[in-house]
């Protein structure tokens, strides 16, 4: 009865009904559990894909579950292939972490013929292993672009046209591993041409002794900036508060400020102004301070500096830049284990276990600005 009220249906619905009900409702039953098979397979992948970013990558739960609308395994093979091989060359579990969350589908990639042999170019032309893993896990879009067609072409090109040494086009990468993976017999004129003369002119005009080791990166920064991107960045900085001879001055201390995202400039400089009260014309001064991390370094220092000043156990009038600039050491036995009696949990507040509310300190004078 149910067979040929479907086949009724079906002829009512303008569909041939040569096959008989019985096969048409078999076929309808196949490719109903066809379709439920197929998504219940992919909801498994997933969730093997999940689990193994977790537990292989260091992945959080939900960073894992993004990452997986991404990339899908079958099994643990393919991926820990991929991830033998950069622990082979120097790569950390944070540095895995963080390439997996940039570019999860390497982990999908040939490890033999297709990463190993890139990761050793690099490596062939002096850069060290520690190094690499730090850039590639930071820009792993290099590895998606053929060595032969592209990255070895950018190498030869710079050793040719620019006449770098492998030391310099080390250093090239380093700074800017995105030339890896442009086309700079299009972007980047040869040497005698007027573009790179008049970008060397301007260099050396920034810095007018530059060493060979700041003019490499310099150089090649500026060549790989469009003028349209130039011209955006000193709007950055004029929103910032800059003036001309500020960003002048900023150019022949530190050329590489040109070369940060609009995101990190107006950071630390909302921070440094805002929060600190340093004026504009002071950081341009020490405009080193703007590459610096502003959760690992600015904050912590800055949040031991105002408490020292809130307990009168330094002058309001310390110098601001010094404290940033000057290495770790410095700082801690200089603004923390000197006052370690007055304030024992002064570490605790530089590595942020412990607020300064914690303190007994009223966490907004303490972030008052400095006069």
């Amino acid at each position: 009865m149910l067979c040929r009220r479907i086949a009724v249906v079906l002829s009512r619905n303008g569909w041939a009904s040569r096959d008989s009900p019985q096969t048409l409702l078999r076929s309808s039953i196949t490719n109903s559990v066809k379709s439920f098979s197929l998504k219940r397979s992919k909801a498994d992948e997933q969730s093997f894909t999940v689990s193994y970013l977790i537990s292989s990558c260091g992945l959080s739960p939900q960073t894992a579950l993004h990452v997986s609308q991404k990339v899908n395994f079958r099994s643990a093979e393919k991926p820990d292939s991929v991830i033998a091989l950069l622990r082979n060359h120097g790569f950390t579990d944070t540095h895995i972490s963080k390439l997996v969350r940039i570019r999860p589908l390497l982990l999908s990639y040939d490890p033999k013929h297709i990463l190993l042999p890139k990761l050793e170019f690099f490596q062939s032309i002096g850069i060290p292993t520690a190094d690499l893993a730090t850039i590639i896990s930071s820009f792993p879009n290099v590895l998606d672009h053929s060595l032969n067609n592209q990255i070895i072409p950018v190498y030869n090109y710079l050793k040719r046209a620019i006449l770098l040494d492998d030391k310099q086009v080390g250093r090239s990468f380093k700074h800017s591993p995105r030339l890896f993976c442009t086309n700079l017999e299009k972007k980047i004129v040869p040497k005698s041409s007027q573009k790179f003369d008049e970008t060397l002119k301007k260099v050396v005009e920034m810095a007018p002794k530059p060493s060979e080791k700041a003019i490499v990166p310099i150089l090649t920064m500026m060549l790989g900036l469009s003028n349209s991107t130039w011209e955006h960045k000193m709007e950055v900085f004029s929103k910032c508060g800059w003036s001309e001879d500020d960003l002048q001055l900023a150019l022949k201390k530190f050329p590489l400020c040109m070369n940060l995202s609009e995101k990190k400039i107006t950071s630390v400089m909302d921070f440094l102004v805002n929060e600190m009260g340093w004026k504009p014309a002071a950081i341009a001064k020490v405009p080193c301070v703007l590459g610096y991390s502003v959760k690992r370094r600015i904050i912590p220092r800055c949040t031991i500096l105002k408490v020292l000043i809130l307990k009168v156990l330094i002058s309001k009038d310390v110098c601001l830049s010094s404290v940033l600039i000057r290495n770790d050491k410095y700082f801690l036995d200089r603004y923390v284990t000197k006052y370690a009696e007055e304030v024992p949990q002064l570490l605790d507040v530089f590595t942020g276990k412990v607020s300064p509310a914690e303190l007994a300190i009223d966490y907004e004078t303490c972030l008052r600005k400095l006069p």
